[in-house]
């Protein structure tokens, strides 16, 4: 599968991102096991209004791509999450959660829920 051209984006894309209870219990395990500095790292940096909050600005990428949520997984891949730098790649049929979403990040979800 080819992938998406996601460098130089910023992370206009990611957000407000919606999760499921088992999505928000996988990151809060990733964050407690993350090491301090480089959670801090990633907690201060400034981002644009509504951008996912794991988004790394720094780095140009996702903070969590390990754990991402499946919204970020299909994200560029369905009809109806298009990405714009390759939309030839959005051949699947609409996208549709799992499970219901329990809230979004950097909404719902900030980093105190962290």
């Amino acid at each position: 599968m080819e992938t998406l051209p996601c460098q130089g984006c910023r992370g206009l894309c990611c957000g407000p991102v919606p999760i499921t209870q088992k999505e928000l219990k996988k990151i809060q395990k990733r964050m407690k096991s993350m090491p301090r500095k480089l959670r801090e790292e990633l907690e201060n940096q400034p981002r644009f209004p509504g951008t996912c909050i794991f988004y790394d600005q720094r780095r140009d990428q996702c903070g969590i791509h390990d754990d991402r949520p499946e919204v970020c997984r299909a994200f560029g891949y369905h009809k109806d999450l298009v990405c714009f730098r390759k939309p030839e790649l959005a051949t699947k049929e609409s996208f549709t959660l799992t499970e219901k979403p329990v809230g979004y990040l950097s909404i719902d979800f900030l980093w105190k829920s962290f």
